[in-house]
C-alpha cells in the first residue's frame, strides 16, 4: 500500500483558507543553474520554449499566485542585470523584491536567498527556475502542508522499477517501488525551519569531513541537519524539470497541450 501524500486537490478552491493562515510567503526562485547537460551556449533559464524563455513560466505562475507576497530571485554570476532588463522588466513582474548571485552548488544558492530573509517569520517556498509547469494549484498545496506540517516538498509515486546498483553496475537490490517517489519543487517550510536547518548546515560543513555532507535538495537538509520529518505533497508527472535537449521537447509538447485546453475553455 502507497504511503498517502497529500493532494488537496484546487489550489484556487484553498486560496483563502491559506491566505488566512498564513502571514507571509516568501518564493525563492533558482536560476542560477549552468545547464551544461542542455549542451547549449544559452543558460537553460534563458532559452526559449515556444515564445518565451523558460523561466518566464515559474515566475508567472509565483507573480499570480495570491499566496505568494514576494519572490528572491537567484541568478548565476554576472546576470543580475540582463535578468532585471531582459525578464522581469520586458514581461512586466512586480513581485520580485530582490535579484541576487547564487552559489558553486545548488544550496549555496538557497543561503544567498536566505540571508535576505535574516530572521522573518513566516513560510518559504523553494522553487526551481527549471520547472517551468509549476501550477498555483501546487504552490497552494505546499504552502498548506507547510503551515500543518512545517516542512513539505512536492512529489510523485515514480513509475519505472528502481534497481540499486554496486560499484560494478550490477543490480543489487530492488524496492518496493510502493514506498518510492521522485521529489520535485516547490519545496516550502517554516520560515524558522529553514533557517535553522541551513544555520546548522553551515556549522557541520566547517567541521573536520563537513563538506563531504552530501545536499541534493532542502527537503534533505532539513532531514539530516533537523531530524525532521519532510511531508510528499501529490504535485503533477508534468512538472518536470528541464535538463537535457529531450526535455525541451517534452516541454514544448507540455505546454502546447496546456494551450490548447485553455482555447477550449474560453
Amino acid at each position: 500500500m502507497r504511503f498517502p501524500i497529500l493532494n488537496w486537490g484546487n489550489g484556487k478552491r484553498y486560496g483563502k483558507m491559506v491566505t488566512d493562515m498564513v502571514n507571509k510567503c516568501t518564493a525563492i526562485l533558482l536560476a542560477a543553474g549552468a545547464g551544461r547537460r542542455m549542451q547549449s551556449g544559452v543558460a537553460k533559464q534563458y532559452m526559449m520554449l515556444l515564445d518565451r524563455p523558460v523561466i518566464y513560466y515559474s515566475l508567472q505562475a509565483l507573480e499570480r499566485s495570491p499566496l505568494i507576497d514576494d519572490i528572491i530571485l537567484v541568478v548565476g554570476k554576472g546576470e543580475i542585470s540582463y535578468m532585471k532588463e531582459q525578464i522581469l522588466d520586458r514581461y512586466g513582474f512586480t513581485k520580485v523584491s530582490t535579484v541576487t548571485e547564487g552559489g558553486a552548488e545548488r544550496f549555496l544558492s538557497v543561503q544567498n536567498a536566505l540571508k535576505v530573509l535574516a530572521d522573518r517569520e513566516g513560510y518559504v517556498l523553494i522553487h526551481d527556475g527549471a520547472r517551468p509547469f509549476v501550477t498555483e494549484t501546487i504552490i497552494a498545496d505546499t504552502i498548506r502542508a507547510a503551515v500543518r506540517y512545517g516542512a513539505c516538498c512536492a512529489a510523485m509515486p515514480v513509475k519505472d522499477t528502481i534497481k540499486v546498483a554496486d560499484e560494478n553496475g550490477f543490480a543489487v537490490q530492488t524496492p518496493d517501488r510502493s514506498t518510492l517517489y521522485a521529489v520535485q519543487t516547490p519545496q516550502t517550510f517554516a520560515a524558522d525551519i529553514i533557517l535553522e536547518a541551513h544555520r546548522k548546515l553551515n556549522e557541520k560543513r566547517k567541521e573536520p569531513g563537513g563538506k563531504d555532507i552530501p545536499v541534493t535538495d532542502d527537503a534533505m537538509v532539513v532531514e539530516t541537519m533537523l531530524g525532521r520529518p519532510v511531508k510528499l505533497v501529490e504535485a503533477s508527472y508534468e512538472n518536470i524539470k528541464i535538463t537535457t535537449p529531450e526535455d525541451m521537447t517534452v516541454a514544448e509538447g507540455i505546454l502546447v497541450k496546456r494551450m490548447q485546453n485553455d482555447e477550449k475553455k474560453q
